[in-house]
């Protein structure tokens, strides 16, 4: 993206981890997102993320909960907030507790419950058609990686300035993480132990300032993950990147190419990425064990209805003869009810 080729250096400290300066720009993003995957018998796993938009008054808060017999536990919220001190809104609650190393993720309030997750694309049906049922989560992750990303800046170590209704983030890093803990779902206690990845984002951002994008983070492991990504712009430039962890260090992913088999419904359901390092190239094969599809919307100053999709699966990645589990997220803009990334990737 533009502020990345603009950047002398990138820069990350620990004290990213923490919560940074309120800009001006009404738009102003500060977010972070964990996922976790357990590969036992019958894969299970989930995902939560907040994002503070302060400027405007409220958080973005989603949990979501892929079980065992194929439902899913989700909710999503606009909890009031009145500042960007924390990252804590409408029952969940992100700690850190040693920057770069061990963090928190806690979550008490309720989900609707789905025995079919597609349902999603009509959350108002959706919820009206499903119980809402009491849930706790709590998950201790650590780091099993270095840090991948941080914030672009000049040669002086100041930020680069942006259009902050062109702009989707300032600093964006990731991180392979292991975690422990439990989902309790209508008093049903899901103990679950295994392998994620973690962002942090902050900065200006609407969701419709990327035309499309698609972005697979996976883990076969302790000592083997990749993470890769196809970032597409509405005038067609692109964004290729992600790492591969191999002995605790990530080699840079230099080019991605995704093969996707899609559903009636436009949906992900198998996928092959290959993907290139300076060293060697991956086949990677994605096999969607569960899906959920869910949508924001905004109205244009000039009045236009903007709708993006963004579709979560589960998936189960196959790679070297290794198994591995993970997501494949697919975001596009829909334009004449189509995904506009539907025949390119």
């Amino acid at each position: 993206m533009d502020v990345f080729e603009k950047a002398a250096r990138v820069r990350l400290d620990p004290e990213d981890e923490y919560m940074h300066p309120l800009e001006e720009a009404r738009n102003f993003n500060e977010s972070m997102y964990f996922n976790l995957f357990e590969a036992v018998e019958k894969p299970m796993g989930g995902w939560f993320r907040i994002g503070n938009r302060a400027n405007e008054g409220y958080a973005e808060m989603t949990c979501c909960l892929y079980l065992p017999d194929g439902s899913v536990g989700f909710v999503y919220g606009r909890p009031e907030i009145s500042g960007n001190d924390k990252l804590e809104a409408g029952g969940m609650r992100f700690q850190v507790i040693e920057p770069f190393k061990q963090l928190k993720v806690e979550f008490d309030g309720q989900v609707c419950l789905m025995k079919n997750p597609h349902q999603m694309a009509d959350p108002k049906k959706a919820f009206s058609e499903n119980p809402m049922v009491d849930c706790k989560v709590e998950i201790h992750y650590r780091g099993v990686s270095p840090m991948f990303g941080g914030e672009p800046v000049n040669e002086d170590g100041s930020s680069i300035e942006q259009k902050a209704e062109e702009a989707f983030a300032r600093g964006h890093y990731e991180q392979h993480i292991s975690g422990k803990g439990r989902f309790v779902i209508d008093g049903q206690v899901f103990p679950i132990e295994g392998f994620g990845l973690r962002d942090h984002s902050w900065g200006p951002r609407y969701w419709q300032n990327i035309y499309w994008y698609r972005w697979l983070p996976m883990n076969f492991g302790r000592d083997f993950a990749l993470m890769a990504s196809i970032i597409t712009q509405p005038d067609g430039k692109q964004h290729i990147g992600g790492m591969v962890l191999q002995d605790n260090n990530y080699i840079g992913i230099e080019d991605v190419t995704i093969e996707t088999v899609w559903d009636e419904n436009d949906f992900q359901k198998e996928l092959v990425a290959n993907i290139r390092t300076a060293d060697r190239e991956y086949k990677v094969e994605g096999r969607v064990l569960s899906l959920i599809p869910l949508r924001h919307r905004r109205k244009a100053p000039d009045g236009k209805r903007l709708n993006t999709r963004i579709t979560e699966g589960m998936t189960e990645y196959r790679c070297d003869g290794k198994v591995g589990y993970g997501m494949s997220e697919y975001l596009d803009q829909i334009i004449d009810g189509k995904p506009v990334g539907r025949e390119k990737g």
